[in-house]
């Protein structure tokens, strides 16, 4: 038996913020990143659509950087205070991340960090509040997706929460709010997206749902995420509902060891999400084209891209991921990206290590030891084509 688990509701398309007009609630708390989104005034049309609601709200911000255990933990208290009935990720990733974990620990404050850790093992959630997502950004899809990914400030290693529990109970997906996007978070959020659908396309988990998603937007992000990096907002509007459909693909397919290596490589780095999936995205197809090549060329043959064997296509679609990263200024290796030698040599051991305890590293199509994960990486860094 299978399952498959989206929002209750996703309402999508100019004007959808209105929506917020029609909850039932009391108070929502609202957790967003850094001042854009104050700055563009898209804080106050959705505080003043709640207004409208008769909800009082109030804002945690500063949600910058990637969360981490101690940063819930900093403002748990400010939930406990204001007794919400809604909680509302406003961001990208981290803001939305973070507004689930605090959500965790609001509803039930006794657990601990390393129970929530056990994958699909959460208590009840909804007994005190809600969920709403509501994307500034175009690739995260926690808006649609049932993980929160937070760092431990004990440890310094990054942990997906994942649970069905976790899925929002509203996502509110308005192409207002990504319209004033800066170029390199296009370029990062795009590429998680692309990340998303490919391996949710090929990860053990897939089904028929999954695969008609991933696939489609791959297609869509194709077409139009290199206008969007443009400036083109026809296009952008259309990558934003792309990344959602690629989120409701791996929310249920899961995902693979580009984001293995991707939690336990960016801290270290301080590689951001997206821009550490882009590097690793090509080595990981790569090392999985022995077990799902067929798939991975089926994907290619839909981009329309050339080749006329499954080796070929295969090579296209890498092909293809790597000249996205170049058209957008996304590195390629680690190397490119800026990482030293020394400091890659002194923590690969330790990062292969800890990928092979994340959750996507079980569902990645083809199984993976952990040298062939230090293997991974060391071909990331150095851009050396995965032959094993």
């Amino acid at each position: 038996m299978n399952r498959f688990t989206i929002p209750r509701d996703i309402y999508f398309g100019e004007g959808a913020l209105e929506t917020l007009e029609s909850l039932d609630g009391k108070k929502a708390i609202l957790v967003i990143g850094g001042g854009s989104v104050k700055e563009n005034g898209n804080l106050d049309k959705i505080e003043s659509h709640l207004a409208k609601a008769n909800i009082e709200t109030k804002v945690i911000e500063g949600i910058t950087e990637e969360p981490s255990t101690n940063l819930v933990q900093e403002h748990l208290g400010t939930l406990n205070d204001f007794e919400p009935d809604w909680i509302i990720g406003i961001g990208g990733g981290s803001p939305m991340d973070a507004a689930k974990a605090m959500w965790i620990f609001y509803e039930r404050p006794n657990l601990s960090f390393k129970d929530a850790m056990e994958p699909f093992n959460l208590p009840g959630l909804r007994t005190k509040a809600k969920f709403i997502g509501i994307p500034t950004t175009s690739g995260t899809a926690s808006e649609i997706s049932n993980l929160s990914v937070i760092t431990d400030s004990e440890t310094g290693v990054k942990h997906p929460l994942a649970d069905f529990e976790l899925t929002p109970d509203l996502a509110v997906i308005d192409p207002v709010m990504v319209e004033s996007m800066p170029q390199k978070v296009i370029a990062y959020s795009g590429m998680d997206a692309v990340t998303h659908s490919i391996e949710a396309y090929v990860a053990k988990p897939r089904t028929t749902f999954t695969d008609s998603l991933a696939i489609e937007a791959a297609e869509i992000l194709n077409e139009h995420l290199l206008s969007s990096y443009k400036g083109n907002q026809d296009s952008r509007e259309k990558v934003h509902y792309a990344q959602a459909m690629a989120g409701m693909a791996f929310a249920n397919a899961v995902l693979g060891n580009v984001h293995s290596m991707a939690h336990k490589s960016g801290p270290t780095f301080e590689v951001p999400h997206g821009c550490a999936n882009g590097i690793y995205l090509p080595y990981v197809i790569q090392f999985n084209r022995s077990v799902v090549g067929d798939r991975f060329a089926k994907m290619a043959k839909r981009l329309e891209l050339q080749g006329d064997t499954q080796e070929q296509l295969v090579d296209s679609l890498i092909e293809w991921v790597r000249e996205l990263n170049r058209e957008m200024g996304v590195p390629n290796t680690l190397k490119e990206f800026g990482v030293s030698e020394d400091l890659f040599k002194e923590h690969v051991d330790q990062m292969a290590k800890n990928a092979m305890d994340d959750p996507c590293t079980g569902t990645n199509p083809r199984e993976t030891s952990e040298e062939e994960m230090k293997k991974l990486f060391e071909s990331a860094y150095y851009g050396k084509d995965v032959t094993f």
